[in-house]
């Protein structure tokens, strides 16, 4: 008998995460440090709300059904911002709207690949991808990457087969952090375009990343709908993330292909969500900067603070927008570590394991910091916690 598609994918690691916290208890003086989680804790802005509340008490539409593919002037407005940013070229019919940034990634998979088909994935990978390639009956092919957690195109070429349907990247990186340098995703883009398959760039975290530069020119080339499918999410940026707003960028005929899945799983993106994504672009620019000038701040205590547990064997493999990616000195592997620091350091953080295929041994020196919710006094206490760990040490 067969087993059914969620049987053939692991349990939502966030999730799993969260269960280690039952049964225990924090002291008030050593409340839970939860670095485990990519999203924001507080609410949208003050203006922000206020003009959501005037949406739902007086505009009809916003609890009614909506285009398929999104409201026309957001997708409008997307489409306006990206060709500021990116320069080149990119219409209104080539942005959909979507139910979050995950919906966009499953919408773009139905779009582009069938059952024994293959995507490539850099690892360590974000696990809500590999759990949806799974459940489509794809095949997720690892790509490794070097000491600074940049994947190689001259590997994924190996990598490629007849089945081989996309590459999928994203940056800056879940879980790394790391932002790809613009000639890597450039090499990606020619790698794709050469061998006709997509390349999809999930770019979550793009407006907290640290270049002042467009992070790429891909949208340059005119022929871009041909290879490139962007993703992008209005959660981190305006506090979104209860509201699931997302955007995917494309050529009309894959989006049309995405409406046939977006249609039967959600019929429509949800319409105050993108009431407020369209109110935040045009109103929160000068907000958005100061949140991106504080995510900055952040990963600059991390930089700082790090010599405190570097001093003990721990390495920064990666940071940036969100993240910070260790690799830790115990001889327990990062899963049982996770554990053990929910009890003896009151930190909730998540295991390499979560972002590695099953079995892989790099996986269980590594650990992921979600640090965006920690401010600077935060971040020093985690260090601290950290430093203090007295668990036997690997003896390589």
């Amino acid at each position: 008998m067969s087993q059914s598609r969620t049987r053939t994918t692991f349990a939502p690691p966030v999730m799993e995460a969260r269960r280690w916290l039952d049964g225990v208890e924090f002291p008030p003086d050593r409340p839970l440090l939860n670095v485990s989680q990519a999203a924001p804790v507080d609410p949208p802005p003050e203006p922000l709300r206020r003009h959501m509340a005037e949406a739902v008490m007086q505009e009809p539409e916003t609890h009614l059904y909506g285009p398929v593919l999104g409201l026309p002037a957001l997708r409008a407005e997307v489409a306006e911002s990206m060709t500021r940013l990116y320069g080149g070229a990119v219409s209104a019919d080539q942005v959909a709207i979507t139910a979050g940034c995950n919906q966009a990634f499953a919408a773009a998979i139905a779009a582009l690949a069938g059952e024994g088909d293959e995507v490539i994935l850099p690892v360590p990978w974000y696990f809500n991808h590999k759990m949806w390639l799974d459940m489509s009956g794809v095949t997720a092919v690892p790509l490794s990457t070097d000491a600074e957690l940049l994947p190689d195109p001259a590997l994924a070429e190996k990598l490629i087969t007849p089945r081989t349907r996309a590459i999928a990247l994203v940056t800056p990186n879940n879980p790394g952090g790391v932002e790809y340098p613009s000639d890597l995703v450039l090499e990606f883009y020619h790698l794709a375009q050469e061998r006709g398959i997509a390349l999809i760039l999930d770019e979550t975290y793009r407006d907290f990343d640290a270049r002042p530069a467009p992070p790429h020119r891909l949208f340059e080339d005119p022929a871009w709908p041909d290879t490139l499918i962007q993703l992008y999410s209005f959660s981190k940026a305006y506090r979104l993330t209860g509201h699931r707003t997302g955007a995917i960028a494309a050529s009309e005929p894959l989006l049309a292909e995405c409406e046939k899945f977006l249609d039967t799983v959600a019929i429509c993106p949800p319409q105050l969500g993108q009431r407020a994504a369209l109110w935040g672009m045009r109103n929160l620019g000068q907000w958005l900067a100061g949140e991106r000038d504080e995510i900055l701040d952040r990963r600059a205590a991390i930089e700082e603070g790090f010599h405190l547990i570097g001093a003990k064997g721990w390495k920064l493999m990666g940071l940036g927008a969100y993240f910070a990616y260790l690799r830790h000195p115990f001889a327990m592997p990062s899963d049982a570590l996770c554990r053990e620091m929910v009890r003896e350091a009151g930190v909730l953080m998540l295991p390499g394991t979560m972002f590695r295929p099953e079995g892989d041994p790099a996986g269980t020196r590594e650990l992921r910091v979600a640090f965006a919710n920690v401010d600077r006094a935060g971040i020093a206490e985690l260090f601290r916690r950290l430093a203090a760990l007295g668990f036997p040490l690997r003896d390589d």
